[in-house]
């Protein structure tokens, strides 16, 4: 029996996607060789989010940071990024963040954890954030483990500067076709289903 006929026995099929082949399991999501790609990278994404929150924490227990999640981390990064005061509004655009009261949340608990404090702007009116000498450590000492731990692997990629650039360049792009479908959605009827509840 080929591996095909196999494949087709256990309810798999193979769809030629570009020089490869794409799995299909007869899955709602995966209908088309498209289909299938397309989701083999969101699930692909959604397994490399939940390593990444793990490693974080991980990284975070080697600081001996209690309270502090991986989300909260994210924002310090990005309250620091560039070394300048920012707000709440423009740190959940660069997380492309729409729960802006839970960024405030997190915002909030940095301030009260020492790592960043609340600034005035140029202006004088409004609250921006900023790291603290703590916090500007603590994202050193971050910085120290995440080059030590998982920099160091990452080189050992063939061609990996150029691989993770395109791969961040295809996911930007598609961010923006997500979200674009999420905006068009909005101006579409429920559909009904079938199904009834």
């Amino acid at each position: 029996m080929t591996a095909r006929a196999r494949a087709t026995t256990a309810g798999l099929t193979e769809l030629p996607v570009g020089n490869g082949i794409a799995p299909t399991t007869g899955w709602h999501l995966s209908r088309t060789p498209l289909e299938a790609a397309t989701t083999e990278l969101e699930w692909a994404l959604l397994r490399w989010w939940e390593a990444f929150g793990r490693y974080s924490l991980h990284a975070l227990n080697m600081l001996g940071l209690d309270g502090v999640g991986s989300a909260e981390m994210l924002i310090l990064h990005i309250v620091r990024l560039h070394d300048r005061p920012k707000s709440a509004t423009m740190i959940a655009n660069l997380l492309n963040r729409d729960d802006i009261q839970n960024v405030q949340y997190s915002l909030r608990k940095l301030v009260g954890m020492g790592l960043a404090a609340k600034v005035r702007d140029q202006k004088g009116k409004y609250n921006h954030l900023a790291v603290t000498e703590r916090g500007r450590q603590i994202c050193d000492d971050f910085a120290a483990i995440r080059a030590q731990l998982l920099i160091a692997d990452v080189a050992q990629l063939d061609n990996g500067e150029a691989v993770l650039l395109q791969a961040a360049k295809t996911v930007s792009m598609l961010t923006g076709l997500y979200d674009s479908a999420g905006r068009t959605s909005t101006g579409y009827a429920i559909i009904a289903s079938a199904v009834q509840s």
